[in-house]
């Protein structure tokens, strides 16, 4: 089996990159890492070695993503969670909307066409808005 190319959107501190490492060993190489948290990206580092992580998403080209097999997203989910306020799109931190955020994985990901997306499961998001957050490619 090729060694299957990973990207980590959202990656806080690593722990969905962690389960895919274990679970694939040498099989796996993470190609590409998103965090925007300063605190999350020393603790990701210092748990999974050095190299560049990319910061805020919505900066991003999807075009200097590199090649990947597997997108796995963390995306920020109080914006939709039924433990949140549930505003769904319109949810305000700090001035930023952390409930259109997951649009900025669907964006990579219709560009590269990865065989794998895996998303953190987020009760409340496939039925937000009448459903339209739900689909990836849409």
């Amino acid at each position: 089996m090729k060694k299957l190319k990973s990207i980590d959107l959202f990656a806080g501190i690593g722990g969905i990159r962690l389960g895919f490492d274990r679970a694939f060993g040498d099989k796996i190489e993470t190609v590409f890492v998103s965090e925007w948290d300063e605190y999350a990206q020393k603790t990701y580092k210092a748990n999974f070695g050095g190299g560049a992580i990319a910061g805020d998403i919505t900066k991003i080209n999807e075009d200097d993503v590199p090649v990947f097999d597997i997108c796995l997203a963390g995306f920020p989910c109080q914006a939709f969670s039924l433990a949140g306020q549930r505003k769904g799109f319109l949810d305000d931190y700090n001035g930023m909307s952390r409930g259109t955020l997951f649009f900025d994985a669907a964006r990579i990901c219709r560009k590269h066409k990865p065989k794998v997306i895996f998303c953190e499961n987020v009760k409340g998001l496939t039925v937000h808005d009448g459903g339209r957050g739900g689909d990836l490619y849409a």
